[in-house]
Order: C-alpha cells, then sequence, then structure tokens
C-alpha cells in the first residue's frame, strides 16, 4: 500500500500544520519588507506584479491538483456501485450451479462483501493494517471461489450457466483490482505535494513582504488568504485520502447487497 507524507498525521494535524506555516511564511515575509521598505519602497510595484504572478501560479496548481483529486474520487465512488453490481449478479448466477457449489460460492460471496464493507467502516485506529488484511483476505476468496468456478467448469464443459457464473466473477475479481489502484496506489506523489506547499508558502510570503515594503498591515485580508489556500489545500488531502476524513466514499451500495445476502434472497 502507498504511502503519502501526511498520512502519518491526522486531518486536523495537517491543517495545523498547513495554517500555522503559512502564517509563519507571511510574518516572515513581512518582516523582511517592513526592514527593508525604507530603501526599497520604490520597488513596491514591481513587487506587486511578482505577488500576483505567483499567487496566480499557486491558485492554478492547486485548481488542478484538486481537478485530479476529485476525479479520483469520482473513479473511486463509481467503482463501490459497479462492484456491487457484479457481485450481486455473481451472487443471483449462482443460484443457477449445481450443488454442492452453489451453497459453498454463495457463503464465499458473502463473506466477501462482509470484508469490504468492514475494511473501510473502521475508524483511522491501524487503519492501514487492516486496509492491507483485508486486501490479502479478499485475495485469498478469489482464490476459493476461482477453485469452485473451476470444478463447476470441468463438470459441465459446455453449460451456458457456468459460462455466465464465471465472467461474471472474473468481474468481481478485476473490479477488485480497480479499487485497489485508485483506493490505495493512486494518490498524489511527495514531489507534487512539496511543489504545491513550496509554491503556495513562498506566494504568501511574498505577499507579506509586499505589505512590509509599505509598512501596511492588512494583517485580517492576509489571514484570510492564509486560511483559504489551507482549506483548499486540506481538501485535497481529503479526496486524497480514500478511507479516512471527511469525504468518504460511499460505501452504501455494499452495505445494501450485504443485507440482501443476509436475507437469504
Amino acid at each position: 500500500m502507498q504511502s503519502e507524507p501526511f498520512d502519518y498525521l491526522p486531518l486536523w494535524g495537517v491543517f495545523g500544520a498547513t495554517v500555522g506555516l503559512a502564517l509563519l511564511a507571511v510574518v516572515a515575509g513581512y518582516f523582511l519588507g517592513n526592514r527593508l521598505g525604507g530603501e526599497e519602497v520604490k520597488k513596491k510595484a514591481p513587487v506587486g506584479e511578482l505577488v500576483g504572478a505567483m499567487l496566480t501560479l499557486a491558485s492554478l496548481l492547486l485548481a488542478f491538483t484538486f481537478g485530479w483529486a476529485q476525479s479520483h474520487f469520482d473513479a473511486r465512488r463509481d467503482l463501490v456501485l459497479d462492484e456491487a453490481n457484479a457481485i450481486g449478479t455473481t451472487w443471483l448466477r449462482a443460484r443457477l450451479v449445481p450443488e454442492p457449489h452453489r451453497s459453498e460460492v454463495r457463503k464465499l460471496l458473502r463473506e466477501y462483501t462482509e470484508v469490504r464493507v468492514g475494511a473501510v467502516q473502521s475508524g483511522r485506529t491501524r487503519q492501514t493494517q487492516k486496509l492491507q488484511q483485508a486486501v490479502a483476505h479478499s485475495e485469498e476468496l478469489h482464490n476459493q471461489l476461482w477453485t469452485e468456478a473451476a470444478m463447476i467448469g470441468e463438470k459441465d464443459p459446455q453449460s451456458e450457466m457456468a459460462a455466465l457464473f464465471v465472467g461474471s466473477l472474473n468481474q468481481v475479481i478485476d473490479l477488485h483490482a480497480k479499487r485497489v489502484h485508485f483506493g490505495l496506489r493512486t494518490r498524489i506523489a511527495a514531489n507534487i505535494w512539496a511543489a504545491l506547499y513550496g509554491i503556495t508558502f513562498l506566494s504568501l510570503g511574498m505577499m507579506g513582504y509586499h505589505a512590509g515594503l509599505g509598512a501596511a498591515r492588512p494583517f485580517f485580508s492576509m489571514l484570510i488568504a492564509v486560511v483559504t489556500f489551507s482549506i483548499v489545500l486540506i481538501l485535497i488531502t481529503d479526496l486524497d485520502r480514500p478511507y479516512e476524513g471527511l469525504l468518504k466514499t460511499n460505501q452504501q451500495a455494499l452495505i445494501d447487497l450485504h443485507k440482501l445476502m443476509d436475507g437469504g434472497t
């Protein structure tokens, strides 16, 4: 499972660190500009143009990264529904295979759905370990289900029902691989995070420097800018975390399927 630098901190910790560092950048820039303001005040105009360009660049980078994270969040959400549909189809088609395979397959599918639901309903504590265990357990169940499918196919190689069951089971396994890819392995890289934070803090620092050159004190405006940029950064962080935070992927489709299976239909 791929881990990124912020994974070791809770979201509130990331937000607090982001706000603190951003404020530090603004204050440091302000005091530096205030110190040089007597001789450099005439350079305020070109510095202002540079500040505007840097803030625009930071905004564009944040917007691009936010869009990328949002698209992956949408992909994870859609895959949950696709997986629930695939498991449900396999569950229904399992009713058409002969015993004793029918009961065994449906038992394994019920357990598989339970594993998928339980993996994302646990809290942050030991979340990574639980997800790794869930992925490993899911792959073990794949092997058991495929063994049952192979035995069904060997008994009646010409069976159309067996072919349909094998096809739906294959789709379940493929969707597992896609969910692991989009949920756990496709993350915003550390060098992109470094660039985002570096450019954002430099831009905010230049904004404080520009204010310090003219001995102005737009502290409220700078605070608003710090909070705004920090909120955008924490939203990107939240979108990039598949199973933690405020923006969690809705698992209701799998939960409903699990209830249906428990009903024995």
